[in-house]
């Protein structure tokens, strides 16, 4: 009779820093059962909260609550993003008490987007209306996270005129912000100087985006405004359709960025998983936040998945007036 197998399990070091993680719900039950075995994975990093996206015109609304449940149901702190463009006070005020019946106490405010066809409308106008309406309603009943964008909206006017946007959303009950994906911890901390500036208090953290494919991250990138070093663009296009080596320049940059911000006070990381596991838990081992221990084998037990995967859309950095 042979001896049992070792395996390597991923454990969490004392070199910590606050994550959290952000998914966007399954358009079927196979993807929802997928989601469900990434989360379990995920949840190594014993994140503060994870959130949940929300559909342009509160599309997937069905599909944010019911992984939001999932979430909470399995003993985790979670978020649901909040769109208002194009909804109403009444339907504002039964999805919040909705939330609130399900023991929600965390929200990402978002202007959001219409769905392809639609023309505006609705009773608000910018995500400072909804944080404004939901501290109304709700008083602190809910921790009120929004958008930041260290490279400035892509519609903004001005990079004066959207730095006053966040500071509005501040100021209408905002606890927190996260920010649009980055490859330039400049930009972060530039903006963070200009917010400490404006006296605004509240922590801005990073929002962190994998890079695993070149020519999709290259599209949605320039589809939301988010910018692509130029430097970072020509390399991934000489790999052309090395996926591998994609991958592995990707993990190179995006964990120096991690660590830039690190070492420059970020108060918390915010991955984008795009409903992958493999992606963050390589990030966080290569910061030091993961380390492997060999163990014997537990059937029980499922083993950390290949790194692979596509880059896939994310509703936080989709493109919304501020």
């Amino acid at each position: 009779m042979g001896g049992a197998c070792e395996t390597e399990k991923l454990m969490l070091t004392n070199d910590r820093i606050p994550l959290s993680l952000e998914f966007f719900p399954p358009k079927t039950p196979e993807g929802a059962e997928k989601l469900r075995g990434v989360r379990q994975q995920l949840y190594t990093l014993q994140p503060e909260f994870c959130s949940v996206t929300f559909g342009a015109g509160g599309s997937t609304q069905e599909g944010t609550f019911n992984a939001v449940r999932e979430i909470l149901a399995e003993g985790v702190s979670a978020a649901s993003h909040f769109s208002c463009i194009g909804a109403t006070k009444d339907t504002v005020r039964t999805q919040l008490a909705t939330l609130k019946a399900m023991g929600v106490k965390r929200l990402v405010a978002l202007r959001g987007d219409l769905p392809s066809g639609y023309g505006a409308g609705g009773e608000f106008h910018y995500a400072s209306d909804l944080v404004a309406f939901i501290r109304a309603e709700t008083g602190d009943d809910f921790h009120i996270e929004v958008a930041a964008y260290p490279e400035v909206h892509p519609q903004a006017k001005s990079p004066a005129s959207d730095l006053q946007a966040f500071a509005t959303k501040v100021k209408a009950g905002a606890d927190s912000a996260i920010t649009q994906y980055f490859y330039n911890a400049d930009a972060y901390f530039r903006f963070q100087d200009e917010v400490d500036a404006l006296g605004i208090t509240v922590p801005v953290v990073p929002g962190i985006m994998p890079i695993t494919s070149s020519t999709q991250l290259m599209r949605f990138s320039d589809a939301c405004g988010a910018e692509i070093p130029r430097w970072i663009r020509l390399r991934l296009q000489s790999f052309g359709d090395d996926t591998a080596s994609i991958k592995a320049f990707g993990l190179d940059v995006v964990t120096d960025l991690c660590e830039q911000l690190r070492a420059g006070g970020a108060p918390a990381i915010h991955f984008y998983t795009m409903n992958q596991s493999a992606p963050t838990l390589a990030l966080c081992e290569r910061l030091g936040l993961l380390s492997r221990c060999t163990q014997p084998a537990d059937p029980i037990m499922e083993a950390i998945p290949p790194w692979g995967g596509g880059l896939r859309e994310v509703a936080m950095v989709t493109i919304g007036k501020p």
